[in-house]
């Protein structure tokens, strides 16, 4: 009996290398490499510029998943092998897409339409087999709630300059916890990469 749960776990074992294969992360962003890294996951990076405006008609979940996917190919395109991973997030409240602030005054916007109410949190995430050009995309949402904000407590926030690069304008890892009441559904959609959707998605691969 025991030599056949050994057996099973041996099996279950065997398709676990797939979750450690070397990642290609088509991304900038620190954040995301951090969660790559708290998994123990192996990867390298290669950023990949594309255009990110909004095309006309274009919902939230359609635009952050071609964004993953156009980063995933740019990168796959300048590589002979391997396995590119692309994503893109976004913020959305009553369905405006709220990217990353250009300045503190659109991060003053975006922060006073978010306090005190839910908004969503959309993570489009693609991975993209070099050798083969298979693709597969999908998207995460999470839905999380501000506290009430004063004007004073966003000026400070703001000053920490912590909004700067973060879709809507806060860090749920960082200074921004401070506000959040409440998250439903997968925390490191929120930081910027649904670990686990990755994890899933590379077992198609």
């Amino acid at each position: 009996m025991e030599t056949k749960r050994t057996s099973q776990v041996a099996e279950q074992n065997g398709k676990l290398p797939q979750a450690r294969e070397t990642l290609v992360l088509a991304s900038r962003s620190p954040r995301r490499a951090d969660i790559l890294r708290a998994v123990a996951w192996p990867f390298e990076t290669e950023a990949a510029d594309v255009d990110e405006a909004l095309r006309g008609g274009e919902s939230a979940a359609r635009y952050v998943e071609r964004l993953a996917r156009e980063k995933a190919q740019a990168v796959a395109a300048r590589r002979l092998f391997g396995l590119v991973l692309g994503a893109d997030t976004v913020v959305v409240a009553d369905g405006e897409i709220l990217g990353k602030p250009d300045d503190a005054t659109e991060a003053r916007r975006m922060l006073r339409r978010l306090r005190g109410r839910w908004h969503e949190v959309l993570t489009g995430v693609a991975l993209v087999r070099v050798e083969t050009k298979q693709t597969v995309i999908a998207h995460a949402a999470t839905r999380v709630r501000f506290a009430p904000m004063t004007d004073a407590e966003i000026d400070w926030y703001i000053a920490t300059n912590e909004p700067t690069d973060k879709a809507g304008a806060y860090a749920v890892q960082g200074c921004g916890a401070l506000f959040i009441e409440a998250i439903d559904g997968d925390y490191w959609n929120v930081v910027g990469l649904p670990i686990r959707l990755v994890y899933e998605l590379s077992a198609k691969i």
